[in-house]
């Protein structure tokens, strides 16, 4: 499997892009404003999109994606996200006010758009990839994934604060290679970080103690202009962490 980012920053601005990550070239994970970055011909290609949940910074270009390819496929784009992430998205986007019903366009039977309701730890086999969802502890309905080629795996946090589940998931993964894990404010923001459910550094650190392996791992959702802080304030961790970069490209 290989996995690129297109966008894993916080917010907008220069080259900060909201999460959206490509596996193969058939699969996305969140539906961020990274997915601006593919051509028409790739999002054509696109078979499969993994929400994490249904805050906008994850799904502002789903319904573009949908409206720009839907008549050249001729064929639905399966969005996978759970039930109430589905529901969020059928009553507050694709409700005919702010953007068209794609499940009933052009029919019903013949659809742009179809939701496949995921269950946590429930896992989807596409031709050989492993892809299930993992617990999150976020204010709405999250998950992360976990992306499992068989050969290595990939572990994606998704939106969350302090959540032992992720931990415990790579932990009995013996193949684990990777982690993907948020930290989306600096220490001086903590109280907006506790209050809606993301990590900072001094959140973060005592959950990375929790590891029992040393994967690589890689900081992603870091709110624009805060990179530099974030990543100086996880200096005091023990293991080596990396910011996750537009463009980057993992293979397992």
């Amino acid at each position: 499997m290989k996995l690129k980012v297109l966008g894993c920053g916080g917010g907008i601005g220069g080259e900060d892009r909201t999460t959206c990550f490509m596996v193969d070239n058939d699969v996305l994970i969140d539906a961020g404003s990274g997915l601006a970055c593919l051509s028409l011909e790739q999002m054509c290609g696109l078979e499969h999109v993994f929400i994490t949940h249904s805050h906008m910074d994850h799904i502002a270009l789903l319904p573009i994606l949908l409206d720009s390819v839907g008549h050249i496929r001729g064929r639905p784009i399966r969005v996978h996200a759970l039930e109430a992430t589905i529901r969020a998205l059928q009553e507050h986007v694709f409700n005919w006010r702010v953007w068209p019903d794609f499940t009933r366009i052009p029919s019903a039977s013949r659809p742009y758009l179809e939701f496949n309701p995921i269950l946590v730890g429930q896992t989807l086999d596409l031709d050989g990839r492993r892809v299930t969802p993992i617990s999150a502890n976020h204010v709405v309905p999250t998950v992360g994934y976990h992306l499992d080629s068989g050969a290595a795996s990939l572990l994606f946090s998704g939106d969350t604060t302090v959540n032992d589940s992720l931990w415990d998931r790579f932990n009995s993964s013996p193949n684990a290679r990777y982690l993907i894990v948020e930290s989306a404010f600096p220490n001086r923001d903590r109280s907006i970080a506790v209050a809606s459910k993301h990590y900072c550094p001094s959140l973060l650190i005592p959950d990375l103690a929790k590891l029992t392996g040393r994967p690589e791992i890689y900081v992603t959702h870091m709110k624009p202009g805060e990179t530099e802080t974030i990543m100086q304030e996880l200096r005091e961790s023990p293991l080596a962490l990396k910011p996750l970069s537009n463009g980057q490209l993992f293979d397992f």
